[in-house]
């Protein structure tokens, strides 16, 4: 599934692309071409803006009332199926840092001799498994963030707010 988030939609992004979603985002973007992006890629747009979604011709968005970026992804979640029925939420996780968080890239294995110095001396030591973006350069890896994560996700995914509404299309 690709995404496209509107410029409001910042923190959403990144977690859709901590999740390992194909999620598009510009801080600053005109309409006309974030809906012309939207339709070539096939993305579905994630909007805020109640004007934006009044474009003839725009069918495959979501309309986010949430200001709360948790709230978002919540909905998002559960609106397009991230978590299967019956599958329990670390399955969300499953492509677990697949995408760079920044820039979208899908994400590289390097050796640990390849991140050197670029990654801290315990990480070298304790880490499997180290990505990088070859975008922009950033380095990840499995940490203590990772628990984190999925405690969040529970927390957003068991316990939803309450009189939040939502409109999809």
């Amino acid at each position: 599934m690709k995404f496209i988030a509107d410029s409001m939609l910042g923190r959403l992004a990144r977690w859709l692309r901590l999740l390992g979603h194909d999620t598009l985002y510009f801080p600053a973007i005109e309409d006309s071409l974030l809906l012309r992006i939207a339709r070539e890629e096939q993305r579905i747009l994630l909007t805020r803006d109640t004007r934006l979604v009044k474009v003839r011709g725009l069918t495959n968005y979501l309309l986010l009332k949430e200001n709360d970026p948790f709230r978002q992804l919540q909905v998002v979640i559960t609106s397009f199926g991230l978590v299967p029925p019956g599958k329990p939420i670390e399955t969300v996780l499953s492509p677990g840092l697949s995408r760079c968080s920044l820039c979208n890239a899908v994400l590289e294995h390097v050796t640990k001799e390849e991140a050197g110095n670029a990654v801290p001396e315990y990480v070298l030591m304790t880490v499997e498994r180290i990505k990088k973006c070859p975008r922009c350069d950033k380095y990840y890896w499995e940490g203590t963030h990772q628990e984190k994560m999925k405690k969040k996700l529970r927390e957003i995914l068991l316990h939803p707010g309450q009189g939040e509404s939502k409109e999809s299309h």
